[in-house]
């Protein structure tokens, strides 16, 4: 499954790279720590998080991640969305609690 499949089964919003979402995933890590993100997401997992702010793009295109995840309806800012616009940095949302986002991704793995 590649992210825009996920766009349209999950009905996210995309903020940023639209032109981008043909990119595959292999997983995801759910957190809103940065430093363990930094520390043990895996390239090309998804992360899920309520962070908004433009360290996220940072941490992301570090960890070579597929895509971020913002729950809660929250928004990135234009300044964020910019530097994931120049970094190929995928930001996408989701008015979704966390915890039921979580168990959404994890059935669509379970059924692949």
């Amino acid at each position: 499954m590649n992210l825009r499949e996920l766009v349209e089964r999950l009905n996210l919003k995309v903020f940023s790279c639209e032109n981008l979402l043909e990119r595959e995933f292999e997983g995801v890590y759910v957190c809103d720590l940065l430093s363990d993100v930094l520390g043990n997401a895996k390239p090309k997992q998804i992360w899920v998080t309520l962070q908004t702010h433009k360290n996220i793009v940072a941490i992301a295109h570090l960890k070579g991640l597929s895509c971020v995840i913002l729950v809660k309806g929250l928004e990135p800012n234009e300044d964020t969305i910019s530097k994931a616009e120049k970094e190929n940095v995928i930001l996408l949302g989701t008015e979704k609690q966390t915890f039921d986002l979580a168990g959404e991704l994890h059935a669509l793995f379970c059924q692949s």
